[in-house]
């Protein structure tokens, strides 16, 4: 294709129900791409017929995305399509669907399409965790991702990272993809300014009380909630009241006993008042609740760049952060830090927050327009990874 022409783009969903960072980053990616790049490059999205409705209906909303639902794409062929893309080099069927979308650029995420495989192909290696936190996955799951990676890169796909960190891991780990791994920072759309009152109605509608500190993470094991829960341990000892917010979905596909294990100790140490676990909440309601909130707390052992900073970022919202470099890479100054491994350093932090009265000294206006910079680069860098992909490789179907 020629690069004056507008790209399509080939997504596949990433992540639904078991990770819902990933579906809601495309959402994300798609919306800040209608609104700062109209009509410059079209997503289309690849579902399979296994997909509910209700989970696309926000794909359906934003300007310019297309939803394709092709029997290729069911997650119960994921396996075929891996073994056929291994042996194989591709998958016919998808190879098809794609084709006859006539889609330019595929962004491959949880997904190997082929050592054969034509298009110009960007491939998303959100992080290397399991590189770093290796206890945390199985010896299957650990050996299916990394492969996968692996694949990836000796394929030759131009590579798309979220933060400078995970690109210097990247290359030191994986020597063959020097020079062609790309960080892209992802941004959120400035949030609506909404008054005080707005904001605490919906924590009024969930039952939060007045002042609570907000932890918007999966429960999955590296987002470190026990180590919110022994910090709140220790400020019931010292008699200081302290309630943490912990919303999200309550599974880890890689531990399925982590959950329910954690909530079991929260109601075994008496701390059900102080630690409320809510669960999913309605997406739309989240800015709304961290607005409420007196501060985010992410105290995530490992993050390829997180969502809820992101979010917080753009709302003026004050946060305390595990201290791990891509917290400090995307808040920089802007946050409180403490030792993601001690639970005392988090006590002190949650102390000293609410005996200082930050949360009201703070500017809580939303500060639009430092979002609105974030929004636009990463729409921006967004697309020049895709035009760098199409000049590596333009190469048609054939």
């Amino acid at each position: 294709m020629s690069l004056n022409s507008h790209p399509r783009v080939g997504f596949t969903l990433i992540g639904g129900k078991k990770w819902t960072g990933g579906y809601n980053y495309l959402i994300n990616l798609f919306t800040i791409l209608s609104l700062e790049m109209p009509d410059s490059l079209f997503p289309f999205l690849f579902v399979g017929n296994d997909v509910p409705e209700a989970d696309l209906l926000p794909f359906h909303r934003i300007p310019g995305c297309a939803v394709i639902r092709d029997p290729a794409f069911n997650l119960d062929k994921r396996s075929g399509v891996l073994l056929r893309s291994v042996f194989l080099g591709l998958d016919p069927a998808i190879n098809r669907a794609l084709q006859k979308a006539k889609i330019d650029v595929v962004f491959e995420s949880g997904i190997f399409l082929g050592w054969r495989f034509k298009l110009p192909t960007i491939a998303w290696i959100p992080d290397l965790q399991h590189r770093f936190l290796p206890h945390l996955f199985g010896k299957i799951a650990w050996v299916r991702r990394e492969l996968g990676f692996r694949l990836q890169i000796w394929s030759d796909r131009k590579i798309m990272c979220s933060s400078q960190d995970t690109l210097e891991n990247i290359e030191r780990i994986y020597p063959l993809a020097k020079d062609r791994v790309s960080a892209v920072r992802f941004a959120i759309k400035s949030p609506e300014l909404v008054s005080k009152e707005i904001a605490r109605a919906v924590a009024d509608r969930h039952g939060f009380p007045l002042q609570y500190f907000f932890m918007p993470n999966q429960f999955w094991a590296h987002k470190n909630h026990r180590l919110v829960l022994d910090a709140l341990k220790i400020l019931s000892n010292r008699g200081i009241p302290c309630v943490i917010v912990a919303s999200g979905q309550q599974s880890d596909p890689r531990d399925e006993h982590y959950a329910p294990s954690l909530l079991s100790d929260i109601q075994n140490a008496g701390l059900q008042k102080s630690f409320l676990t809510p669960g999913l909440l309605p997406y739309d309601d989240l800015p709304f609740l961290m607005q409420a909130s007196d501060a985010l707390i992410n105290p995530s052992l490992f993050e390829g760049w997180s969502t809820t900073v992101e979010e917080a970022k753009a709302a003026s919202i004050p946060m305390i952060l595990s201290d791990i470099p891509v917290h400090r890479e995307q808040a920089g100054k802007e946050a409180i830090y403490f030792n993601p491994n001690s639970p005392e350093d988090l006590a002190d932090a949650l102390m000293n927050f609410s005996l200082l009265g930050k949360n009201n000294k703070m500017q809580r206006e939303i500060s639009g327009g430092a979002a609105a910079k974030r929004s636009r680069e990463f729409a921006c860098d967004f697309f020049n990874i895709v035009e760098r992909a199409i000049r590596k490789n333009s190469k048609k179907f054939i």
